[in-house]
């Protein structure tokens, strides 16, 4: 008799280990200023709208989180059935992610002042993505 695999747990580690190499992403990012340096990327975003960037980067982190949460709570719910639809949206709510990774790695590339650091840690945070969408359609798709 075999156990059934907990999708759950994994789906957790990896998106916690996501969120960890986006934070070593920015850290990285940051490190120029710990010797002297500028890391100021030249934006064309305008002033004004700088709020309206810094919100959609706080749910960009916060989502993740909630999303640990909600697969932590439909993992131990007593009636895993009523979490199905969780597991659907939790799955394309992945996609979502993984499809922003894909621009930013490519960014990362194409930038005339790239860094290695930052190119490996957009491939990691890549394949995490993608490792997380193949757990959360097992998810999804595991019998409750």
């Amino acid at each position: 008799m075999t156990a059934a695999i907990r999708h759950a747990p994994r789906l957790i580690t990896l998106w916690i280990t996501w969120l960890l190499a986006m934070l070593f992403h920015v850290d990285l990012g940051l490190m120029p200023l710990f010797h002297g340096q500028s890391p100021e990327i030249h934006s064309h975003v305008a002033e004004a709208r700088l709020p309206l960037l810094f919100g959609a980067m706080l749910a960009y982190f916060l989502l993740p989180l909630i999303a640990i949460v909600l697969i932590s709570y439909a993992d131990t719910a007593p009636a895993p059935a009523a979490w199905r639809p969780w597991r659907r949206l939790h799955f394309w709510f992945s996609v979502v992610y993984s499809v922003t990774n894909v621009p930013h790695l490519v960014a990362d590339i194409l930038v005339p002042d790239r860094r290695l650091d930052q190119i490996v840690l957009m491939v990691a945070l890549t394949v995490f993505g993608l490792l997380i969408n193949v757990e959360g359609w097992r998810w999804w798709r595991q019998p409750s």
